[in-house]
């Protein structure tokens, strides 16, 4: 439904109907700034990548043909001004982490080695400790190297699909796999790390 909302929102700005544009921006403020900030790594950054990226998109709006495709559009705007935007900034980390300092933890099975995952069902279903879950998401998501920051953010956060994903990034899809697949164990190891903290803590028998 909320894809369809968008490419509602194209086909009115593209007929030129009043107020459209401020719509528009409403509905893509918040995404264009979450991606932004966990891309830039910094909120200012991240506000000043989003301002950039609104407003080209409306200086170049007559080049969008397929309002079908309006999200991923979007997003490859807000990719370039964050490439830029991360080479200069003054907050860009010295160094590029690995994706093998995020491997997720191991142990042999048998014969077997096999991801420990933490049990999810001991958590207590409390709004405190999803948000803060949400926020270990965050964080996870932004400690990835930037070579699969982009694409878990949008196909996993921004839901675009394979196909839209190495568009926006110029790569093939079967890159986007990979890296989708590489970056979701990285990810998973921290929200792993999180789980067993909670199993441990006096707020899981809260349940």
């Amino acid at each position: 439904m909320e894809k369809e909302n968008e490419v509602q929102l194209a086909r009115d700005l593209m007929a030129g109907k009043p107020a459209a544009f401020e719509r528009f921006v409403e509905h893509f403020r918040n995404k264009v700034f979450q991606y932004s900030w966990l891309m830039c790594g910094h909120r200012e950054d991240a506000e000043e990548v989003s301002q950039d990226t609104l407003l080209r998109v409306f200086e170049n709006f007559s080049q969008l043909r397929e309002p079908e495709r309006v999200r991923s559009w979007v997003f490859r705007i807000a990719k370039n001004f964050c490439l830029m935007k991360r080479r200069k900034s003054q907050f860009a980390p010295a160094r590029e982490l690995s994706l093998d300092e995020f491997v997720p933890a191991l142990e042999r099975d048998g014969g077997e080695m096999k991801l420990q995952i933490a049990d999810w069902s001991k958590l207590p279903d409390d709004q405190l400790l999803q948000a803060e879950l949400r926020h270990v998401l965050d964080q996870a998501i932004a400690r990835l190297p930037e070579t699969y920051r982009p694409v878990v953010l949008l196909r996993d956060v921004e839901e675009l699909s394979t196909e839209e994903t190495a568009e926006v990034l110029d790569l093939s899809t079967d890159v986007i796999k990979t890296r989708l697949h590489r970056g979701r164990l990285a990810i998973r190891q921290e929200l792993d790390a999180y789980l067993k903290s909670m199993e441990e803590s006096p707020h899981a028998s809260r349940k």
